[in-house]
């Protein structure tokens, strides 16, 4: 899979709108222990970074800047029990991940997409935004999805550093935009994409059996023809409601083995960028992928070079090491292309 993932990268061709890109490039840079542990202290002297096997002088950026994070959720029918878990995590996207002086906003998709939550650092706003998300059909239109992330990042200022955090399949379903199309754009050279993914066969399990009052919104439990408080439901909203889906049936199953032929994007962009897959079931999976993105978004080295001057549209292999040490693991974009 590594392989083949790499080779669709560099076969990749650069269109005119890289040419508008700064000349620098730019990568996080995460390096760890044999356990896991983040490696702090280090300085540019520190590591070696190789283009395409040529070794380059590297600097650290030294410089705190925001992050504006921009939160991308599958929203359809296999992904309910995934939108139950989320209302709740509001202030870890604004507190824990995004941080000081950061701004989270929420794009979701499924046949369409969505801007459910410009960007705000409102923990309180994003929890009711995302309370009240709802199934919208049956696509699962993941390119699409982290397009409009992306676009929605290029509107803020170049001093903030640039996430997405995707919550959703790896594999596209009902994009118009093609992944390769995706791989192109300018905006994805100084975006870290992180992935949170999940089985939309076994998820469904994790899910306790809803009622109606779960399914409402907080417009619909405020509304004055209830006639009682927003807070209390009536004995016909207790009523459980019939299974949102009955995962892991023979034909679901069949689906699921063919849509894993498919390119696994999650891989594809965040080892492109620099960022990491997660996979969850539980809310606790959830809780603990989201500070894992966070604790390591906030311990990175943000390294930058020049690279030499070259043919417009070619791929640049990047590799990353720690000068003496080859214990350390150490991770960073997998590449670049090539502008005039």
């Amino acid at each position: 899979m590594r392989t083949a993932l790499v080779a669709l990268i560099a076969v990749l061709p650069l269109p005119a709108q890289f040419k508008s890109t700064v000349p620098l490039v730019v990568s996080p840079v995460t390096v760890t222990d044999g356990r896991g542990r983040f490696i702090d202290g280090l300085t540019a002297k520190d590591l070696a970074l190789y283009d395409n096997g040529v070794p380059q002088p590297v600097q650290i950026d030294i410089a705190i800047h925001p992050i504006s994070l921009v939160v991308a959720v599958e929203a359809n029918s296999a992904s309910i029990a995934v939108l139950d878990k989320l209302g709740r995590s509001g202030s870890l996207f604004t507190d824990l991940l995004s941080g000081n002086a950061g701004e989270t906003a929420l794009v979701t998709f499924s046949e369409r997409v969505a801007v459910a939550q410009d960007f705000t650092d409102d923990s309180a706003k994003l929890n009711k935004v995302l309370r009240n998300l709802r199934a919208q059909g049956d696509g699962a239109a993941v390119v699409d999805g982290i397009a409009e992330s992306l676009r929605l990042l290029a509107t803020r200022p170049p001093t903030r550093r640039r996430v997405i955090l995707a919550i959703a399949e790896s594999r596209d379903r009902s994009s118009a935009l093609k992944i390769d199309g995706l791989m192109r754009r300018a905006e994805l050279q100084n975006t870290a994409v992180y992935w949170l993914t999940y089985s939309t066969l076994l998820v469904p399990f994790t899910d306790k059996r809803k009622t109606k009052w779960d399914r409402m919104t907080d417009e619909q439990k405020e509304d004055p023809k209830r006639m009682r408080s927003s807070k209390v439901p009536s004995k016909e909203e207790e009523e459980p409601l019939p299974m949102d889906m009955a995962p892991g049936s023979l034909i679901q199953i069949f689906t699921e083995l063919a849509h894993k032929q498919k390119v696994n994007a999650a891989e594809l962009l965040t080892r492109t960028t620099g960022g990491r897959s997660f996979s969850f079931l539980k809310q606790s999976g959830l809780e603990s992928a989201i500070q894992a993105v966070g604790a390591e978004v906030h311990r990175q080295y943000i390294v930058n070079f020049q690279p030499k001057p070259d043919v417009a549209g070619l791929f640049h292999k990047i590799r990353v090491e720690v000068r003496g040490q080859p214990e350390l693991q150490v991770r960073a974009r997998e590449g670049y292309w090539s502008v005039e």
